[in-house]
């Protein structure tokens, strides 16, 4: 049985602390303290406003760094609004490639409200990266879908749209593969298949030339 892909909504934490953009950067640290985490979310003022984020990282290098008075900055002067939002059904290896390319360590999970909110520790304590490894789930997938077009392909008069439409898939799903692993796709399942079945191209040729 294929495996479920993790996604966002799967390892979010659902609890999300918040804090308005005019409280002081001393309450931010108070409230990071007493919760136990790195992230606030900013409230939004209204339905059009966009969410905010503070870390502890910007307090760090925003205001210690600086030897500025928390008791006198306000959390708007430093956090990042708008800030990266994450769709809940995204993939595991998304959120990371993200997280990597933007050089952010957390962001909340929104989809028309506030979700959640996913991080780092996230990633490495609640995911099965260590037990299914992404690849596994795409060579499950592509091995099934190959041999569905297979199957379907050496039928009796079979339909070469249909055909045509299942090795579309398994191409789709080995260009997904190869993108993911940041790998070059030299030869795709269907051209290997032409290979060894030429006479399979022939159909598919003359069938999209009739229906074209």
């Amino acid at each position: 049985m294929t495996k479920k892909m993790i996604t966002a909504i799967d390892i979010m934490t659902p609890e999300v602390i918040t804090i308005q953009g005019v409280a002081k950067i001393t309450k931010a640290v108070k409230l990071m303290e007493e919760k136990n985490v790195n992230t606030l979310i900013i409230e939004r003022r209204n339905l059009h406003d966009a969410y905010g984020i503070i870390t502890r990282t910007d307090i760090i290098n925003k205001v210690i760094a600086y030897g500025l008075d928390p008791s006198t900055i306000r959390v708007y002067e430093i956090m990042t609004k708008p800030c990266i939002v994450i769709n809940p059904d995204l993939g595991l290896e998304y959120i990371a490639r993200l997280f990597k390319n933007t050089g952010i360590s957390a962001a909340p999970v929104i989809k028309d409200k506030l979700l959640g909110i996913i991080s780092e520790d996230d990633l490495l304590r609640k995911s099965n990266f260590l037990h299914q490894p992404q690849t596994k789930i795409f060579e499950e997938k592509i091995a099934k879908a190959i041999e569905y077009a297979k199957e379907l392909c050496t039928q009796e008069n079979f339909d070469p749209q249909d055909c045509l439409k299942a090795w579309q898939k398994v191409e789709a799903l080995q260009a997904e593969a190869a993108f993911q692993q940041g790998q070059k796709l030299e030869k795709t399942a269907l051209e290997e298949y032409i290979e060894e079945y030429p006479e399979l191209m022939e159909s598919l040729m003359l069938d999209n030339w009739c229906s074209g």
